[in-house]
């Protein structure tokens, strides 16, 4: 079961614009997956197309000859590059690592092989540093990529191009410093804008995140509610049962739950919902089984992949656990001690639905011959008998 949301979970960093807890990071990251490989396929091809285009300025600046022919070679090598680079994003599956590793990749050489032409073409630096500082904003805003990347990325190249005007170009030290602060000016802005755009898109996300988990969960204990219930594990798009593997469904009331509200109050009522709550959802696999708030005091468990035996085992252990630990209620800490009654039902064909309703009839069971006991059921194959278990305190 995914935890509930904590507010530092949610956290953005201020500076990257990412969120600070990495599983947050990478579920923003995975759910924009397929539209960034779509993007960076996109940008790469259209930016590959330009850079090859721009040969033309080659052949109009230098005429045809056989350094002409070097640069077609390496604006050959950039399209190459970030054609194969577009391909892989947008024909195969690859992961976030794998789209952050195409970028870069496909970046540097862009970088790289401009600094070969800029060198060829040394009369043009005030053209090359335009030419630059596009690239950059590029990189930045529609090259997606971490942004520390992009950073490390733009800032490396700039350098290298400014130490190149120092080496190569013939310019004036008013002109030197004025082509280094634009693009120095290109750089920050880039950089703000970039981190702007990451901050925007996370905020979205963690508002829609905030409405589902709201609509998704008991506000009270942090267990998903019936709502979720319905909708996901019951709804046509639910996997259970569907394989042929086991599942098994845990139905718990905790018992005399209103002679605890009658007697300590409702603050005390609470605070015993909270720790059998707490308790479910410690023993409850994430991204696996789900922990349902299924009424007042009754909480529902359905744990995928395992079979009676186990249910009955864990149901154990949570009854005992249970009747042994007790709430804390109220300012003074008032220890507040009861127990918990439990229906297990399991099976690897049917309808949850079914298995939820024979939980339920198993845990009435339980109430009826004592309480604070553990009532089990195999629900039978087709054409089979069911297996009965019954334990007690």
């Amino acid at each position: 079961m995914a935890r509930p949301l904590s507010p530092d979970a949610l956290a953005i960093d201020p500076l990257v614009g990412e969120f600070d807890d990495r599983r947050t990071e990478t579920a923003y990251l995975g759910q924009h997956l397929a539209r960034t490989r779509t993007q960076l396929a996109c940008t790469l091809l259209f930016c590959s197309l330009y850079f090859l285009g721009f040969f033309a300025t080659d052949v109009a600046a230098l005429g045809l000859v056989p350094e002409t022919a070097l640069l077609l070679g390496t604006r050959l090598l950039v399209a190459v590059t970030a054609g194969a680079c577009a391909w892989l994003a947008y024909r195969h599956p690859i992961t976030i690592g794998a789209a952050r590793l195409a970028a870069s990749v496909a970046e540097v050489v862009a970088l790289a092989c401009f600094m070969v032409i800029a060198v060829h073409r040394p009369d043009e630096f005030h053209w090359h540093a335009m030419s630059l500082a596009i690239m950059l904003l590029v990189i930045y805003l529609y090259i997606p990529n971490r942004l520390g990347y992009a950073l490390a990325i733009a800032a490396a190249s700039t350098a290298a191009f400014l130490l190149l005007v120092l080496a190569v170009a013939d310019m004036r030290f008013p002109d030197m410093l004025t082509l280094g602060m634009l693009l120095a000016l290109v750089n920050t802005f880039g950089a703000l804008a970039a981190r702007r755009y990451n901050l925007v898109a996370r905020e979205e996300f963690r508002a829609r995140v905030v409405l589902e988990n709201a609509a998704q969960r008991d506000h009270l204990s942090g267990c998903y509610n019936r709502r979720y219930l319905h909708e996901h594990l019951l709804g046509a798009a639910s996997p259970l049962l569907r394989d042929g593997q086991p599942v098994c469904v845990i139905l718990c009331d905790i018992d005399h739950f209103k002679r605890i509200n009658d007697t300590h109050g409702h603050a005390a009522g609470d605070a015993v919902l909270l720790a059998f709550a707490s308790l479910l959802r410690t023993v409850a696999r994430d991204g696996i089984d789900s922990v349902v708030r299924y009424g007042g005091e009754e909480f529902l468990v359905i744990l995928p992949g395992t079979g009676l035996a186990a249910g009955t085992h864990l149901a154990e252990w949570l009854r005992g656990r249970f009747g042994n630990t007790p709430a804390y209620a109220g300012p003074d800490g008032v220890p507040i001690h009861t127990t918990a009654s439990f229906g297990v039902a399991s099976s690897s064909a049917g309808s949850l639905a079914g298995l939820i309703d024979a939980a339920d009839k198993l845990m009435y069971a339980a109430k009826r011959n004592g309480r604070n006991r553990v009532e089990s059921l195999a629900l039978p194959m087709p054409g089979a008998q069911a297996a009965p278990l019954s334990r007690a305190a």
